[in-house]
Parts: structure tokens; sequence; C-alpha cells
């Protein structure tokens, strides 16, 4: 397991809202939702499409390209057609810094 590493500030991303960053040669969907920060891959299982993209809704989101929705806390799928989870990695706030330790 990698470190925490710093992302953005945590002013940079609004509540609700989401932004993609590259930490470590991986691509995660960093989202800012009820106070809290979550983590997953920038990925839809069902194929490969880029969630980031997504629409946010409460704590879902939504792939752009064929509708799957996942729920940003779990990383498990919430509608067909995705009926695999994505990864879920670890998200802090600290001292107003947003932080991301990828989870293998």
């Amino acid at each position: 397991m990698s470190d925490f590493v710093r992302v953005a500030a945590l002013s940079e991303i609004p509540d609700p809202g989401k932004e993609v960053f590259e930490v470590d040669d991986r691509f995660v969907i960093v989202i800012h939702a009820g106070g809290q920060v979550y983590c997953l891959d920038d990925v839809c299982t069902h194929d490969d499409g880029p969630l980031g993209e997504g629409d946010l809704d409460g704590y879902e989101i939504e792939c752009p390209r064929h509708g799957a929705k996942f729920d940003i806390r779990t990383g498990k799928p919430t509608l067909m057609p995705a009926t695999q989870p994505t990864q879920v990695h670890e998200a802090k706030i600290e001292g107003g810094d947003v932080y991301v330790r990828l989870v293998d």
C-alpha cells in the first residue's frame, strides 16, 4: 500500500463536486460530498468508461457511456449494466488539504 499523497486543497473541490487526479500512474476521482471526501478509480467496470466525466447525484456517480451507477462510498454498482464494483481508495482531509492513499 502506498503512502497518503496530497492531491488538492479541499477548497478546490466544491461540495458536492469531483475532480480527476493522477496518483502513481493511476487515474482516480476525488469526490467531495456531504463534507466528506471519497476516492474511486476513474473506471466504469462495465466498459472502462471515465466515471469522472459522469454526473454526481448524492452518493452515486453515473458513467456517461451507458448509465451504470456506483455508490461513491463503497464502489459497488447500484444500477446496471455494471455488475462489479470499482476500486475504492482511502481519502482524508487534513489541514484543509485532500490526501489519497491507493489501495491495491
